[in-house]
């Protein structure tokens, strides 16, 4: 295993934070979502519009905040508003470019679980749940999915389908009058994976840096499909590497605890 400055974590979290625009308006999940839309914000995106569920628009918080009601993300909010207003019209009415997810459990279409771990009416483990998470994935013009690699993750079947993906792939979303993309990204800690323009089923389509093909097949459940040319995950700079570590640490300072 070759040996990096930066960690696997940091690298999950700036290879999503390349994908945002200046002109995204992105609906921004807690956690690591919320890290990587900070740190595009704070480096080669400052005027992406960043939204969370409780209604706050263009917030700019100093630290990552503990939940969607953290009142960091108001205190810095261009505007609050309601959360029917944020969702019929901000969200239903098209005017999120990318949804940026979440996931405990995730399938080869992009389809998310994050009610419960086993049989839904005795459940091993009781998950958050959805919240605005279902009508992410189906509202945002696109949406970027991030989470750890492991095979209780990125599983062959979901023990509940929270929020739809690509369905059951190719034109699903299609034929049920879902006009949106759906999830165009998946970024773990070992690689970025694509759908696949036809069946829908996420391929590889970059390594991080020293990870092989071999881990990431055993750290997936389903057969791992990779690009017909996988290219390598630029490194992190020491920018990007600086502003996430920096924000880091104010967030332990505010918190007492990474988020």
């Amino acid at each position: 295993m070759i040996t990096t400055p930066w960690t696997r974590d940091e690298m999950m979290t700036l290879a999503a934070a390349r994908l945002l625009r200046n002109d995204d308006v992105c609906f921004v999940g807690i956690g690591a979502p919320s890290a990587a839309c900070n740190v595009a914000r704070l480096t080669h995106a400052p005027d992406i519009t960043l939204i969370y569920e409780s209604g706050t628009i263009g917030t700019a918080p100093d630290v990552l905040p503990l939940s969607i009601g953290d009142g960091e993300l108001c205190d810095t909010a261009t505007t609050t508003v309601s959360v029917p207003e944020m969702f019929r019209y901000w969200l239903m009415g098209g005017r999120i470019s990318v949804g940026f997810l979440g996931a405990a459990q995730l399938d080869r279409f992009g389809n998310i679980n994050t009610t419960v771990i086993g049989d839904y009416a005795a459940p091993r483990t009781r998950l958050p749940g959805g919240g605005g998470a279902p009508e992410i994935a189906t509202s945002a013009r696109q949406t970027y999915i991030t989470m750890k690699q492991s095979k209780r993750g990125l599983v062959s079947r979901l023990d509940f389908r929270t929020s739809f993906g690509h369905g059951d792939g190719g034109d699903h979303r299609a034929r049920l009058g879902i006009a949106t993309l759906g999830p165009q990204r998946l970024i773990t800690d070992l690689a970025v994976w694509s759908p696949d323009p036809d069946t829908k089923e996420f391929t590889v389509v970059s390594l991080h840096p020293g990870v092989s093909r071999e881990e990431v097949r055993d750290t997936c459940e389903w057969p791992v499909r990779f690009a017909t040319h996988v290219a390598e995950t630029p490194p992190p700079d020491t920018c990007e590497l600086d502003t996430l570590r920096e924000l880091h640490v104010r967030t332990r300072a505010a918190h007492g605890s990474p988020v």
